[in-house]
């Protein structure tokens, strides 16, 4: 086990910790640096698979708090945007697309956090496609969903527990294409069996933070990874 590795689970505990929290900043916090790290589809294999399973912990301790109207909307919407996202990325150079990715996150932060900007209902539904696309493109399309998330979930219980399905979900479909694809090589799979016990210990630490954490701090966290995200694609 190299230097590579040991950076790829320090990386997978503080994301999973960050992802127990809020229910969606761990590929996005993860994915940048794992890809210079790993490698591209190594990188979207093993963190697709890791989201996974942090998100089906989020899911069974939260199952209650979950909103379904919201979660179908989401599904189906992001499930279309996720097929669009695929075929961009197998015809664009990766680093123009990821640093497209990281100037929109930074320009939604601004508008929509520090000016509080709200788009019309039928916008707000093309944001939730919008998030399947680049889901499609970087397996991290949280940074997206959360604009609309953020305004149709107030409790963080629910905010976390509704994304959290959503990322397993819509995961199952994405790793049976990587799978078709031959990513998930034996070096993938070193990791996400090594990767499990940093991931347990991430998600249970957040887990037990986010019950003491005041709603307002939850959602300031929340936008701050909304820009981190952006400025790590960018770096």
């Amino acid at each position: 086990m190299g230097v590579n590795e040991i950076l790829v689970f320090l990386i997978l505990f503080g994301a999973n910790l960050l992802q127990a929290i809020t229910g969606f900043a761990g590929t996005l916090i993860s994915m940048p640096p794992t890809m210079k790290l790993i490698g591209v589809d190594e990188a979207k294999a093993l963190l697709n698979a890791i989201a996974q399973i942090s998100s089906l912990m989020i899911v069974i301790t939260g199952f209650r708090h979950i909103n379904w109207k919201e979660f179908f909307k989401m599904f189906v919407l992001m499930a279309a945007g996720m097929v669009v996202g695929m075929k961009i990325f197998e015809v664009f150079p990766m680093q123009q697309l990821l640093t497209f990715y990281g100037i929109m996150m930074i320009a939604l932060d601004k508008l929509f956090v520090k000016k509080q900007l709200r788009l019309p209902a039928v916008l707000m539904l093309f944001v939730i496609f919008a998030a399947g696309i680049i889901h499609g493109m970087f397996v991290s399309g949280g940074a997206l969903l959360v604009i609309y998330a953020a305004g149709a979930l107030k409790d963080k219980e629910e905010f976390r527990a509704t994304i959290a399905l959503i990322w397993l979900t819509i995961g199952c479909y994405i790793t049976g294409i990587q799978f078709q694809a031959g990513h998930f090589n034996s070096h993938v799979w070193f990791l996400l069996i090594a990767g499990i016990i940093p991931v347990f210990a991430g998600t249970w630490i957040g887990t037990k933070l986010v019950k003491k954490l005041p709603q307002e701090i939850f959602m300031k966290m929340t936008y701050i990874l909304l820009l981190l995200s952006g400025v790590m694609a960018i770096v």
